[in-house]
């Protein structure tokens, strides 16, 4: 039932996101995880599409849908969104999660942007874990527009419910990068 539900959020958000034109993918490496992405109109004004799967060494791993609203204001872009997700900690039930947030965007240069985004989903909007929280910042460099490379900082957790154990997938700093089209 989890995976119906998925694959239909996931077309829905796809048919949603139809105007989107730009796709991204891109991987980003920490000490004890590893974060695979990939975007459609995540760099220009509109709707915008985000497939995340985000594996740790030790506590888990989780799998996400995410649809944003990317807004130019000034030089910045301002995205509010929400993810869809299949959580799967190492030490409690597989569940899913609906987290709402946003993400910013800040052009430094022509080739350096900073960035920062935060999404957290409460019990409500969760099954098997109490909460959902996750941030990122860094700066990224993109020396031609094809290609974008990032360092920055991750923290990802999923809080137990029911006395189970708390799993921070991600908390650290890594490098990534990504590719344009």
């Amino acid at each position: 039932m989890k995976k119906i539900a998925m694959v239909c959020a996931g077309l829905s958000l796809l048919a949603v996101a139809g105007t989107a034109q730009a796709i991204e993918g891109g991987v980003d490496v920490g000490k004890k995880f590893t974060h695979l992405r990939l975007g459609l109109g995540t760099d220009s004004p509109g709707f915008a599409l985000t497939g995340d799967w985000l594996r740790s060494d030790h506590d888990g791993n989780v799998e996400s849908l995410g649809l944003n609203y990317n807004v130019s204001v000034g030089s910045f872009m301002l995205s509010p969104g929400a993810k869809v997700m299949s959580t799967n900690p190492k030490d409690s039930k597989d569940g899913y999660a609906v987290a709402v947030g946003a993400g910013v965007k800040v052009p430094v240069t022509n080739m350096f942007n900073v960035f920062g985004e935060y999404y957290w989903s409460p019990d409500s909007f969760s099954s098997h874990i109490d909460n959902y929280q996750e941030a990122a910042a860094g700066v990224s460099f993109q020396p031609i527009s094809l290609v974008d490379v990032r360092v920055g900082y991750k923290y990802m957790a999923m809080n137990g419910k029911d006395g189970r154990k708390d799993n921070v997938v991600a908390d650290g700093p890594y490098v990534g990068a990504s590719v344009h089209f």
